[in-house]
């Protein structure tokens, strides 16, 4: 017997039942018994599985909640307020997008100091050279410079070709 069949109860065709409604004969009653018994112990089995696939699930299952002024349009969508400098994106998103998040509040960059243009990128224009190193590879040396950006902070300054900044921003070489 297939476990869903033992499960559910549904009807199961086996070689027991493959006789023709006229040839019915008795069969031995401990067969019958016996096929009760493993009827049971399967459903047991299943029911087992079961609770312990719901126990996983329960442990890593996590209800979101929303409150009523979220901008929920629907069971599963929100739609943004978006500034109208950035009114290409699209502002809808899905539920499923959505993560817990405890923020740092020192790591948010006002939206007015950044400017936009159409294309959606911006400028990062650099404020200072941290640091500067020389990488040795075996026929040249490679210059580099630390540059901090006007809109990140010190952990995010990147290195950076020392040839490159020099065309593009002579005024830090200063």
């Amino acid at each position: 017997m297939a476990p869903f069949e033992a499960l559910y109860g549904s009807r199961c065709r086996s070689p027991i039942g493959w006789f023709e409604i006229g040839e019915a004969e008795l069969i031995e009653m401990d067969l019958v018994h016996q096929a009760m018994e493993k009827v049971k112990i399967i459903t047991e089995w299943l029911k087992t599985a079961q609770s312990h696939q719901k126990s996983y699930s329960d442990v890593c299952h996590i209800d979101l909640e929303f409150k009523e002024d979220d901008w929920r349009i629907g069971q599963m969508a929100y739609r943004l307020e978006l500034p109208p400098e950035i009114s290409l994106v699209h502002p809808m998103f899905h539920v499923s997008m959505l993560k817990n998040m405890v923020g740092d509040p020192s790591l948010i960059v006002p939206v007015e100091t950044i400017e936009v243009n159409e294309e959606l990128t911006y400028e990062e224009i650099p404020v200072s050279i941290l640091n500067r190193q020389v990488r040795k590879l075996r026929n040249m040396e490679i210059a580099s410079v630390k540059v901090l950006w006007q809109s990140q902070q010190v952990e995010e300054a990147t290195w950076e070709a020392e040839e490159e900044m020099k065309k593009k921003y002579p005024n830090l070489f200063e």
